[in-house]
């Protein structure tokens, strides 16, 4: 079975040559590298990686490219862009001609952001990207998806995958999921999938973090294995690798041996357009 992680972060330390802008804080203190990360995957028994350039460091792509064209066979990127930016409409053409690029991910959890959402200045990036094939993950907290709903209604072609099921940012048990409901109501959209990622650290229990199942299982419910898309973001992940996996391969009944291929790795690979390796004989 084919293990894909939807989301991972690498980053740099924050040095005169390649500063930060000044506006949030790592998951860390210390960077994470390319290889750290292989290292970890290769314990945990992790094939693919989709890196996500963390908003800390701006929208800056570079280690992610870097590590994609090093090893392609490990990892492919979800990349950043500003799409205020001189340009950035028209870069969506060829976005996907950058070795390893397979999307773009922008992020509105955070009062800085959140006018992207609302103001009118998206307007032409949604039909851009629907046209270029580009695929879009977002992170939009319970409370605001219905701003996004229409968005996703206009632009059938677009495909979304909503991170971490639209958790809002440093919540925790029962108030984590107190705006599921919203999330569940888009699975009327077959453009639009989620990512179960970092779910341990919305739980408040040890592993096998019990009081996710229930949850998980009203999302496997809406959405079904095809649209699910198992995930980390492994630098703030309070658990071993093998932990973040076994927690869906062997702790969730319901699910079955087709389920589990879906979920963890292939359904990724397919919505996002990376080819899946090769069956070994």
């Amino acid at each position: 079975m084919l293990i894909a992680d939807s989301q991972v972060h690498i980053w740099g330390a924050d040095t005169p040559e390649r500063p930060w802008p000044k506006r949030q804080g790592p998951h860390r203190p210390n960077p994470l590298s390319a290889d750290e990360l292989l290292t970890a995957m290769n314990e945990g028994g992790v094939d693919r990686v989709v890196l996500v350039p963390p908003g800390w460091e701006g929208e800056r792509n570079d280690l992610a490219l870097a590590a994609a064209a090093a090893h392609p066979d490990r990892f492919a990127i979800m990349g950043r862009l500003d799409p205020e930016k001189p340009g950035a409409i028209e870069a969506l053409a060829d976005w996907r001609k950058q070795p390893g690029m397979l999307g773009i991910r922008l992020t509105f959890h955070t009062e800085w952001l959140l006018p992207l959402l609302t103001n009118g200045k998206l307007n032409r990036f949604w039909p851009a990207a629907e046209r270029a094939g580009v695929p879009v993950m977002v992170l939009v907290p319970h409370k605001l998806l219905h701003v996004l709903e229409p968005t996703i209604a206009r632009h059938p072609g677009l495909r979304f995958a909503m991170d971490h099921l639209s958790i809002p940012t440093k919540t925790r048990g029962t108030e984590a999921f107190a705006g599921l409901d919203h999330l569940l109501a888009l699975a009327k959209y077959p453009n639009l999938a989620v990512k179960a990622s970092a779910m341990p650290g919305y739980s408040v229990e040890a592993y096998p973090y019990r009081d996710l199942h229930p949850h998980l299982r009203r999302v496997y419910d809406a959405f079904g294995p095809r649209r699910i898309f198992w995930g980390t973001d492994y630098s703030r992940l309070p658990c071993s690798y093998r932990q973040a996996i076994t927690l869906f391969t062997e702790e969730l009944p319901w699910l079955s041996s087709d389920d589990k291929e879906w979920i963890m790795g292939r359904g990724l690979c397919e919505w996002l357009g990376w080819p899946l390796p090769a069956k070994k004989h």
